[in-house]
């Protein structure tokens, strides 16, 4: 007969690179790593990956040209039942083939440590049964959600549970979430690539489930930047449930989706010019733009401090301090309860750049008390914290009449324009991470530098930033 159904046809391809995964670790284990063909698998995998996400399949198919026939014999397939299947054979195969060499590259890594050896021996294998018992998708994903909540911001958590939910809607709440494998995750892969990228804005589209939406033709695609989004979440979660014993593996490891240069772009710092055009107009108000303290000085601290949006906007008067002759802001999440800040390094000192003593911040904090905080007329909200105001203001009204608008230079470009600036002004990295609040790496950072910088280091560094020419400054 020329049926085949598709979970006796994914049984079979499993069954067929199962008995070639035994076969390369056989002979890993009497050989040890195969390191000649580790980047030619390699690519072949890519290869195979790219044919699955894209529908190009003609570099692939000659990849699997002589598996195909082995397949056939292997699994006793008649002419007419290959012909018939012929397609959905070749996609399997792709993905049979693309995991047993994701296998056997994975066991050759871990020869490099003895790590795996000392937890359980274990070796990767295409097929892994499910768990007895395991816990549901729904009830895994509530868990994950209570232990990470903490971490997050209020917008961070919603953004999260957003991407969570298109794998509850693929599978199903009550789905055993040990019963998840890679395939599966190669599959929800496709569809997230297939998202239109307002989804939650038509009516239309709401009401629509995922397969339809990725039929309906005429939609613009989410971005690069969404889809990866997606998967690191995707990720982060079956690392949790890996870890926790929920599932045998993890998955949606190296599934993120390579931006094409020339493509999109990130935020981008802005240009000396530009910078200088915005403290001026900040300091001098040429235009009359600017026609309020709170917008004037959030500005400038974010363009001086590289601080976050809602970290400059949720500033309370005890958070200016001194240390000596040095005046520093302690970027905490303490105090009011809807304060945040998006990491452990984003708790920080960060010493008031010369130039913002020089224009008058801290007769400007003497106005504001005795209030509690450094800009009380910016709301909270729970999507955009106490930053949204500003950052909408900056977004939509100053820069655009400016003329240095564009999506790709915001608020969050002064971040990247001290980042940047420093790097050129030869501050050491680990020093400009201090200064913004990322995480220092590397076992010098970490172990032996605990401690970190003094303030007097941080200060030095910081006012290597410059906006006007040294000479005027």
């Amino acid at each position: 007969m020329s049926e085949l159904r598709y979970d006796e046809l994914r049984r079979l391809v499993a069954t067929f690179f199962k008995a070639s995964l035994d076969d390369y670790n056989d002979l890993v284990d009497r050989r040890g790593p195969l390191r000649r063909f580790s980047e030619i698998w390699g690519e072949e995998a890519e290869i195979h990956s790219f044919a699955l996400d894209s529908g190009i399949t003609e570099i692939s198919d000659d990849y699997l040209e002589d598996h195909v026939p082995a397949f056939s014999a292997f699994a006793s397939l008649s002419e007419a039942t290959v012909k018939t299947h012929h397609e959905q054979i070749l996609d399997e195969m792709r993905k049979g083939r693309r995991d047993l060499i994701r296998a056997v590259l994975e066991r050759m890594e871990r020869l490099n440590t003895y790590e795996a050896d000392y937890r359980d021996n274990a070796v990767h294998e295409i097929a892994t049964p499910p768990l007895v018992e395991s816990p549901s998708l729904g009830g895994a994903i509530e868990d994950f959600l209570k232990e990470n909540a903490s971490n997050w911001t209020a917008k961070t958590l919603a953004q999260n549970k957003a991407y969570l939910s298109i794998l509850l809607e693929y599978f199903g709440d009550s789905h055993p979430v040990a019963s998840i494998t890679k395939q599966d995750a190669s599959e929800v892969k496709k569809l997230v690539l297939a998202l239109p990228a307002n989804r939650n804005t038509i009516p239309k589209l709401k009401a629509m489930t995922l397969q339809q939406l990725t039929m309906e033709p005429g939609l613009k695609k989410i971005s690069t930047r969404t889809i990866n989004s997606h998967i690191q979440m995707f990720k982060m979660f079956f690392d949790w449930t890996e870890a926790h014993g929920y599932t045998p593996t993890t998955h949606f490891e190296r599934m993120k989706v390579k931006q094409i240069k020339g493509g999109e772009t990130g935020r981008m710092a802005f240009t000396p010019e530009q910078s200088l055009r915005v403290y001026t107009e900040l300091t001098q108000n040429t235009s009359g733009l600017v026609r309020k303290e709170s917008h004037k000085w959030g500005m400038l601290l974010g363009m001086f401090t590289g601080a976050r949006l809602n970290e400059i906007c949720q500033l309370e008067l005890d958070d200016l301090k001194r240390e000596g002759e040095l005046f520093y802001l302690h970027i905490t999440d303490e105090g009011d309860e809807k304060k945040r800040v998006k990491t452990k390094a984003g708790r920080r000192k960060v010493p008031l750049h010369s130039e913002l003593l020089k224009l008058g911040f801290l007769d400007f904090v003497e106005t504001r008390k005795p209030g509690t905080r450094l800009f009380p007329d910016y709301s909270y909200s729970p999507n955009g914290g106490y930053g949204r105001n500003l950052g909408r203001w900056c977004n939509e009204s100053f820069l655009p009449k400016l003329g240095i608008k564009d999506r790709d230079r915001v608020f969050h470009s002064f971040r990247h324009t001290l980042v940047t600036r420093l790097h050129q002004a030869d501050v050491a990295d680990p020093v400009v991470k201090s200064i913004v609040g990322h995480a220092r790496q590397g076992v010098t950072q970490a172990v032996y530098n605990k401690e970190g910088y003094t303030l007097q280091q941080l200060k030095d560094a910081i006012d290597r930033f410059k906006v006007l020419p040294h000479e005027e400054l």
